[in-house]
């Protein structure tokens, strides 16, 4: 099959299942580059699988899904950032396998001012709040140069006031360094807010 430069991501008859659990059964999809797509539906019915298979990090499946990039960042549900790291480190963590250390400070610099961090920059995760760790998460992601960018039900767990501010500085990283994002979750409204397109499983 001959990849269409339209789409980051295209998967064709995709099935995957757990045991007797039948969780997708030739399914198809699309993902447009450079487009927020959301991929909605309730819990269970194969989110977070979806977004493994894409990653690599689920290869018990059968069916194809063609990459045109390897570049992957991943925000998971959990912050799964570095304990004995700070702000600071667990945001380079992630670029100095590619960037001088004068490219690492300037990124660094440049996103944990992005998402209002700047000055918790040297403080450990044990030290922040949920919404700050969720603020580092996004601007690890951002930081490291891919081409895709997964989210998990990244916004889960949040207060409404505190989940507005963290879309809204979500939104502006997107817009300041566009890439394909896929970000799945249940909520209808951050759906609705959130999503270039918008595909419903369940």
């Amino acid at each position: 099959m001959k990849d269409d430069d339209r789409y980051e991501v295209i998967i064709r008859n995709l099935n995957k299942s757990y045991g007797k659990l039948s969780v997708f059964t030739d399914l198809s999809l699309n993902f447009l580059k450079d487009r927020i797509t959301v991929v909605f539906g309730p819990s269970g019915c194969g989110k977070t699988t979806l977004l493994n298979i894409i990653s690599g990090i689920e290869k018990d499946y059968n069916g194809e899904v063609y990459l045109q990039s390897n570049k992957i960042s991943y925000v998971f549900q959990e912050d799964r950032l570095i304990s004995h790291l700070d702000v600071y480190e667990n945001v380079a963590f992630v670029l100095k396998s590619n960037m001088n250390k004068n490219k690492v400070q300037s990124t660094v610099n440049r996103f944990l001012n992005m998402v209002e961090l700047w000055d918790c920059r040297d403080k450990f995760p044990r030290e922040l709040s949920g919404g700050m760790k969720r603020r580092v998460a996004l601007a690890r992601a951002f930081a490291y140069d891919s081409d895709l960018l997964l989210m998990d039900e990244p916004f889960k767990g949040l207060d409404s006031r505190l989940k507005g501010d963290i879309i809204n500085k979500f939104l502006l990283l997107y817009r300041e360094n566009k890439r394909t994002v896929i970000l799945v979750t249940h909520d209808k409204e951050e759906a609705n807010k959130l999503g270039d397109i918008i595909y419903s499983l369940d």
